[in-house]
């Protein structure tokens, strides 16, 4: 018998947790029933809640929150109790616009060795379901948003796994082969020339699997009152002018990322980043976690929901609906504890954002602290509380790491940072992967 073995055994608790574990899920065994029990969906301050959405089977969390932000403020303008926003418009140009940013890139690096880091993350996910708050930022401003009954969602919106692969497999083929034209001696103007050959195709099958958006449509709308609504003839973006009119020049994005190659109070861009090609660019500002935390608040307790980005897959009971780093007590099953902090996850690797929802309530004690805050997602009514979580505050400490907030609740010299030339990350860089996920 090894030293290990004779460890193993000495102990009758390690015998206990091998023959629960062995039979159950490990989050089953070690659920912390004293956490459960402790998270209520009471809260001090609350937003009006609309019905949950679902991005189904598809990587669309940051247009599903985006949306589902501005939403409010049409529900407001229109006089209606239940609106949404076609989702699936947003997706088409947004893949659009990524097949044409990846081409781009390929024609920006020719001379890069195919086999170098650049090229093969350029190849990775060249049209992944990603995206940041910038980026939706840029297809907002472009091509304005849409009600969701004039562009629904189709079997590939919901379920992108084909249509992102096949696209995929043509804009690698279309790589190759402008690396290879330019090999050859090919003119900057007939390599240009080809690239827009290679989108109409991209185009043709984005059509095919989720149908063409609209230029313009219809509307007419019967709103809480039951009185009629007619509008006549108009596009998305006179939509958005019009119903949404969000000012988009109000808001900031920080992130709270205390690695030791960040230093706080800067601002940063990743290099290689985005979708629409001469549009902004991914721009964040570094804070520490208290300004960064602070912001959010006051942006709830104001009554305006807040888009935010975290690693979503870290202490998540699901079908409660509960983020909490105490939920699951893995140390009492392993006698071992997980002890790295939130530089260091990042740093090695552990951890890095996946996932984007919005914040609509926050709960503060009677000394304005925040206990927990309220989260819409957009993973369907089944889970939690009609598809509302609850995120611990010590949650939000450890994987909270991108808030989109109002310029106001920003002190102004911090807001002085977005004049000056961002910090460039690498491509890979972990703030940047919730974009380049799948």
């Amino acid at each position: 018998m090894t030293s290990f073995q004779r460890s193993f055994e000495a102990d009758p608790k390690n015998r206990l947790a091998l023959n629960a574990v062995t039979r159950n899920s490990i989050n089953t065994v070690v659920l912390n029933h004293t956490v459960v029990t402790q998270t209520t969906h009471t809260f001090s301050h609350l937003l009006k809640s609309n019905d949950i959405t679902s991005q189904a089977a598809s990587g669309r969390c940051w247009l599903f929150a985006g949306l589902n932000l501005f939403r409010v403020e049409a529900m407001k303008h229109l006089n209606v109790e239940k609106f949404e926003l076609s989702q699936n418009y947003q997706m088409f140009w947004d893949k659009l616009e990524k097949a044409n940013y990846f081409l781009e890139s390929i024609l920006k690096t020719l001379d890069e060795p195919v086999d170098g880091r650049l090229i093969m993350f350029l190849l990775q996910n060249p049209i992944q379901d990603g995206g940041q708050w910038d980026m939706f930022l840029n297809l907002v401003e472009k091509y304005g948003v849409l009600p969701k009954a004039f562009m629904p969602e189709t079997e590939s919106s919901s379920n992108t796994r084909w249509m992102v692969g096949l696209v995929t497999v043509k804009l690698r083929e279309d790589a190759a082969e402008l690396r290879r034209m330019h090999a050859a001696g090919a003119s900057t103007q007939a390599l240009g020339a080809r690239k827009v050959e290679m989108m109409s195709d991209i185009y043709r099958m984005l059509v095919i699997h989720l149908g063409e958006p609209p230029t313009e449509f219809a509307w007419q709308w019967r709103d809480k009152d039951d009185q009629f609504h007619r509008d006549g003839l108009i596009t998305p973006q006179e939509f958005f002018r019009r119903y949404v009119h969000y000012d988009l020049e109000s808001l900031v994005c920080l992130i709270n990322c205390p690695t030791s190659n960040k230093p706080f109070n800067t601002l940063y861009t990743v290099d290689y980043l985005g979708n629409c090609v001469g549009s902004h660019i991914i721009r964040y500002i570094n804070v520490d976690n208290a300004t960064f935390k602070q912001a959010a608040k006051e942006q709830v307790v104001a009554g305006t929901p807040v888009w935010f980005g975290c690693d979503y897959g870290r202490g998540i009971e699901r079908d409660l609906g509960i983020l909490d780093t105490e939920v699951f007590d893995y140390a009492l099953a392993y006698s071992t504890g997980f002890n790295a902090d939130k530089a260091e996850r990042v740093e090695y690797g552990q951890s890095q954002m996946t996932h984007a929802m919005v914040f609509t309530g926050v709960n503060l004690d009677a000394d304005g602290k925040p206990t927990q805050w309220r989260v819409e997602n957009s993973h369907g009514d089944k889970v939690g509380d009609k598809g509302f979580l609850v995120m611990a505050d010590r949650w939000f400490d450890e994987y909270m790491y991108e808030v989109v907030v109002e310029k106001r609740f920003v002190a102004p010299e911090l807001l002085a940072l977005l004049d000056t030339e961002p910090v460039h990350l690498h491509p890979w860089d972990p703030m940047g992967s919730l974009a380049v996920s799948a």
